[in-house]
């Protein structure tokens, strides 16, 4: 029977000490509050702002505060808002405006203390999902480099090319030509230029003015003004205005310039 007596007693001072140790916090945040109640609204008011900044800033040494700083902003809160209450004469604006203020003050403090929770899982989400520096520098950044070799231009009289290519090419008349009896161009040279596999073929304007390209497949001819032919590449061709300049795809001369279609 004695030896179960001290078990008995030592679950008693247990049970019994939890509350002492909780109590302290308690009283000074009532302590707190009455102390912003006691004195002028515009004195509490910096004080909790400044509670407020620290407990948003979020320094890690201050984390183990956590709770303190929650109760000194919940308390104060309340004694701020009895401060302002008797601060006016009229009650009844009084207690319009502190019902006013009790509304905007617990929102942004139930939004802070919300945000606060929530800050760690999305710093864990971010991190989680954004990939290390290491696989940042080893990843691929821009398009892949592509080598493109051009085939250069060659150049035939119309007489020669008719004979040599598939599509039929004939002089009508001075600088002026016929293709495959159906198409007419006007001011070209009698020269002519013609891609592999012939989907296209290039006639150089009068007076160096520029190129004509003619499209067998889709029957659209086209009147470039300053371009001269480059080169070709997949059967496309590559222009370019001067030596100066790097040659651009017949893609992107169609997109960029006003051009003649006929």
């Amino acid at each position: 029977m004695d030896a179960h007596v001290p078990q008995r007693q030592g679950v008693v001072r247990l049970t019994s000490a939890e509350p002492l140790r909780r109590w302290p916090a308690w009283l000074l945040a009532i302590a707190w509050m009455v102390l912003l109640a006691c004195v002028p609204w515009w004195i509490g008011l910096p004080l909790l702002l400044g509670v407020a900044a620290i407990q948003a800033a979020q320094l890690p040494r201050l984390q183990r505060f956590r709770g303190p700083l929650r109760r000194a902003l919940r308390w104060g809160l309340a004694g701020l808002l009895i401060a302002s209450y008797l601060a006016f004469d009229r009650p009844a604006l009084g207690a319009t405006l502190t019902l006013l203020g009790a509304l905007v003050g617990f929102s942004l403090l139930v939004w802070l203390e919300s945000w606060q929770d929530h800050k760690p899982q999305r710093d864990v989400a971010v991190a989680a999902a954004a990939p290390e520096w290491s696989e940042m520098a080893l990843a691929h950044v821009g398009p892949s480099d592509t080598l493109i070799e051009l085939a250069p231009p060659q150049w035939m009289t119309v007489d020669s090319a008719s004979t040599n290519i598939a599509c039929r090419i004939a002089m009508t008349a001075e600088h002026r030509c016929c293709i495959e009896a159906t198409v007419h161009i006007d001011n070209i040279e009698p020269q002519v230029a013609v891609a592999p596999g012939e989907q296209w073929v290039a006639l150089p304007m009068t007076a160096q003015r520029g190129l004509v390209l003619y499209d067998r497949a889709h029957d659209k001819l086209y009147r470039l003004r300053g371009w001269r032919l480059y080169g070709w590449h997949a059967s496309e061709a590559w222009l370019s205005r001067s030596e100066e300049q790097p040659p651009l795809a017949l893609s992107h001369v169609l997109g960029q310039d006003q051009i003649d279609v006929s």
